[in-house]
C-alpha cells in the first residue's frame, strides 16, 4: 500500500467535528484514505511520496460541485444569448445543442472539469439532460473516469416539448419509456454505492417545465429501488419559472415538488431563488437540499437565493457553478466568493455570511447534497482529496493574520495542488492527466463547428 506524507503546510483547515486549522500542519495517507492529521512535528517524518509545501501553502477539502452543465462549455458567450433572461436563453440554445456529438459531450466534459480541477474541486456533479445523435451519459461518464475525477453524473431528461406546453423544442425531447429505461441500464452499470466511490449516479428529470408529472414520479420510484442513487432537478430558478408552475399546475414550485415525492434527503434542487418561506422550512425538515449557484442567477438576472434563511431552517445548501454557457465560467473558488458576497448584500448585512461559513457550504454542504460521508472534511478514514493554495501571491500579501479566510475575501482562483483519491491531479498549478493546451484546441474547434 502507497504512503503520502504532505508536510509543513502552512494552516491546515481540517473543516472535521472540532473544525481545527492547524498551524505547520500534516497530511499522511495510505492509499487512498487519510490516516493522520496533525501538527508536522508529530506525524511521520518518511513515506512513499513526500510532499514539503516549505510552510507556504493553506491546505483544505476538495470543493464539491453539486450543479453544473459540462455541454454548454461549448456555447459560452454566445452573441444572441448574452443578455437574455433564462427562458429567452434556452429557446435561443435549445436548436444549437440538438447538434451535440458524443465526441462533443466527451471532449466539452473534461474542459469543464478541468476548469473545476484547476479552481480547487476535487468532486462534482453534471446534469446532463439533451441527448442528440447518439449522445449518451457513457460519454461523460468516459470523460472523467480518464481525468480521475469524484463524479456524479446525473441522467436529465425532456419528455414535455412545445407541442404539448413544454419549453423545449420538440426534436430534443425523449420518450418516457425510453428515459426510465436507459436510467436503469446506466444505475446497474455505473452506479457505486460503496465509500470512496468515483461515481454514483442520480436521476434528474431537467424541470418542471421540461417533463410530466409521471416521469418525476417513475424517476423518484426507480431511483428509491437502489441504493444510494439521488435525486436531481432545477427548481424555482427565475419568476417565470414560478408563474409557469402556477399556471401549468395551479401549485407554487415547492408544492408541486412534494406533490410528486420530490422532497426528502435523497433529493437536491438547483437554484432555489424563489422559494417561499413555506417551503424552505419544509426543505429544512425534510433534509430536502439546495445547489446554490449565484453566478447563474446574477448573469440571467434571476435573483440571489436566500440561502442565510435556508441555512438557518436547517437546508443541506451547496454550491454549483452552473452552466458554462448560463455562467460562462466554471471557477469553484470564484462561485464561493459570489456566493459570500451576495449573501451579505441580500442580507443587507455583513455578518449575514462568514468566509468559513461559505467554504463549509463549499465542502461539507456539497458532502450532504451528494449523500456522502467521506468527502468534505480532512480527518482519518475521510477520503484523500483535498487542495493547496500557495499563499505567496500579491492577493494575499497582507493576510496572512488569517489565510483561511483570505482564500475567499481575497480572491483566490487557482489551486496549486489537488490530489483526488490519493492521486495528484494538479502539480504546481498544472493539470497532470491532460494535455490543456490540446484539450482548449479540441474545444474550440468543435464549439466553433456546432454554432456555424
Amino acid at each position: 500500500m502507497a504512503t503520502l506524507l504532505v508536510q509543513n503546510i502552512h494552516t491546515l483547515a481540517t473543516l472535521d467535528r472540532d473544525r481545527r486549522e492547524i498551524r505547520h500542519g500534516a497530511l499522511f495517507i495510505r492509499d487512498n484514505v487519510i490516516e493522520q492529521v496533525g501538527p508536522t512535528a508529530e506525524l511521520p517524518t518518511t513515506a512513499d511520496e513526500v510532499l514539503d509545501l516549505g510552510d507556504r501553502h493553506v491546505v483544505l477539502p476538495g470543493l464539491v460541485n453539486t450543479h453544473h452543465h459540462f455541454y454548454q462549455v461549448l456555447t459560452r458567450v454566445l452573441p444572441a444569448a448574452q443578455d437574455g433572461t433564462l427562458f429567452h436563453w434556452l429557446r435561443t440554445l435549445y436548436p444549437i445543442w440538438a447538434k451535440l456529438t458524443p465526441e462533443a459531450i466527451y471532449v466539452s466534459a473534461q474542459m469543464a472539469a478541468a476548469e473545476l480541477l484547476l479552481s480547487g474541486c476535487t468532486t462534482s456533479s453534471d446534469h446532463l439532460y439533451i441527448f442528440p445523435n447518439g449522445c449518451a451519459i457513457d460519454d461523460e461518464v468516459q470523460a472523467l473516469h480518464d481525468l480521475g475525477m469524484r463524479f456524479h453524473p446525473c441522467r436529465g431528461s425532456m419528455s414535455v416539448g412545445q407541442s404539448l406546453g413544454g419549453l423545449p423544442p420538440d426534436a430534443v425531447v425523449e420518450d418516457e419509456t425510453a428515459i426510465l429505461k436507459d436510467s436503469q441500464r446506466l444505475i446497474e452499470q455505473y452506479h457505486d454505492p460503496a465509500r470512496y466511490s468515483m461515481l454514483r449516479l442520480t436521476l434528474a428529470p431537467c424541470s418542471p417545465f421540461s417533463v410530466s408529472r409521471e416521469l418525476m414520479r417513475e424517476s423518484a420510484a426507480l431511483a428509491r429501488a437502489y441504493e444510494g442513487v439521488r435525486l436531481h432537478t432545477h427548481l424555482a430558478e427565475n419568476q417565470s419559472d414560478v408563474d409557469f408552475s402556477l399556471q401549468q399546475f395551479g401549485q407554487t414550485p415547492g408544492d408541486y415538488a412534494e406533490s410528486v415525492g420530490w422532497l426528502g434527503p435523497d433529493v437536491w434542487h438547483a437554484h432555489c431563488v424563489m422559494l417561499d418561506e413555506e417551503t424552505i422550512q419544509k426543505f429544512g425538515q425534510t433534509g430536502t437540499g439546495v445547489s446554490h449557484c449565484p453566478g447563474s442567477n446574477t448573469r440571467l438576472a434571476s435573483g440571489i437565493a436566500p440561502i442565510r434563511q435556508m441555512l438557518a431552517a436547517g437546508v443541506p445548501v451547496s454550491l454549483g457553478v452552473d452552466g458554462s454557457s448560463s455562467n460562462d465560467g466554471g471557477n469553484l473558488l470564484q462561485e464561493a466568493r459570489m456566493a459570500f458576497l451576495l449573501a451579505r448584500v441580500r442580507e443587507q448585512q455583513a455578518q449575514a455570511m462568514t468566509a468559513r461559513e461559505i467554504l463549509e457550504v463549499a465542502t461539507l454542504g456539497g458532502a450532504k447534497v451528494l449523500g456522502r460521508d467521506d468527502i468534505g472534511a480532512l480527518a482519518p478514514g475521510m477520503a484523500a482529496d483535498f487542495i493547496a493554495i500557495n499563499l505567496d501571491r500579491p492577493q494575499f500579501a497582507g493576510a496572512l493574520h488569517d489565510p483561511i479566510a483570505a482564500v475567499i475575501f481575497c480572491q483566490a482562483n487557482a489551486v496549486d495542488y489537488s490530489f483526488i483519491n490519493g492521486n495528484k491531479v494538479v502539480d504546481q498549478g498544472r493539470l497532470v492527466p491532460v494535455d490543456l493546451p490540446r484539450l482548449i484546441e479540441k474545444t474550440n474547434a468543435i464549439a466553433a463547428q456546432l454554432v456555424a
